[in-house]
């Protein structure tokens, strides 16, 4: 079932399918919630809730974003995790979900640690996909800085087409080379959004001290062949004190759960056994 809700003005998009536990899918930017079928086709027993994002898929940016938040681009709007942890939580409210188990595949899985700082008592699991609890360092920051200077100039277009190749593994790219146009073709984020996004990711907090509070199961998994975020890096989850299940695929790029959704809902399952009941 697909159904929309609004959020701080915004209508947003959402699918529900399924009957058990619920779990709520963050997709990575600048994908949308098609992300995870693949991988929920492949689970059963579960309620998957995906929402696509604000500002991506069938999702409204919405109006009057906050300009000046991101020094070294102070006219860009920003869109915060804040922001996106407002408006799952609206979402959970409008499903009449008092919890639920939440995964995350990059910026999702940073929104989850902002969910975390502002609702834990909702958070029955987390899992983090290729994803990190630290902040940007500078040379990321400046990374934002030339991507929104390139958007600018030439539209968001040349920088997906870039990141189409360079978030996908290497493994994944030489076994099935249609999984980069594939991926292509659900970036269709417009470019006043993403600059928006690029901003709110560099603007993000340190997280590292969250992660030392979350007192509920953590499933962490990483690719080997991720150049965003690196297994080092994930590492970090393993402070959890409720506990934490590490995984390395070592075949698998940023978009792991795209690229292998068989191996990670086998371990996505075996791990939401501990959460069921």
């Amino acid at each position: 079932m697909n159904g929309s809700h609004v959020s701080d003005g915004a209508r947003l998009s959402f699918w529900d399918t399924g009957a058990g536990l619920p779990v709520v899918f963050l997709h990575p930017t600048p994908l949308d919630h098609q992300y995870w079928r693949p991988l929920t086709e492949d689970l059963a027993g579960m309620r998957a809730i995906v929402p696509d994002l604000r500002g991506h898929g069938a999702s409204e940016l919405g109006n009057d974003l906050p300009i000046g938040g991101f020094d070294l681009v102070p006219d860009a709007p920003v869109l915060t995790m804040a922001q996106y942890a407002a408006d799952v939580l609206a979402l959970l409210d409008h499903l009449k979900l008092r919890e639920a188990v939440f995964a995350g595949c990059s910026i999702g899985g940073y929104i989850m640690l902002e969910l975390w700082r502002r609702a834990p008592e909702r958070m029955r699991g987390l899992a983090f996909i290729c994803t990190r609890p630290q902040p940007d360092a500078p040379a990321a920051r400046a990374k934002r800085v030339g991507s929104i200077r390139k958007i600018r100039q030439e539209g968001a277009g040349p920088l997906f087409d870039g990141m189409a190749v360079s978030l996908l593994g290497a493994t994944a790219r030489q076994r099935r080379p249609a999984i980069v146009p594939e991926v292509r073709a659900r970036m269709t984020v417009a470019a006043e959004a993403e600059i928006a996004v690029l901003a709110g990711l560099a603007t993000r907090p340190d997280s590292v001290p969250t992660v030392a509070s979350i007192g509920v199961p953590v499933l962490a998994i990483a690719g080997g062949e991720d150049t965003a975020i690196s297994p080092a890096d994930m590492e970090a989850f393993s402070s959890a004190p409720g506990g934490c299940e590490f995984h390395l695929l070592p075949d698998a790029g940023h978009f792991a759960a795209y690229e292998q959704p068989q191996k990670v809902a086998a371990l996505l399952a075996e791990w939401l056994r501990q959460l069921e009941g």
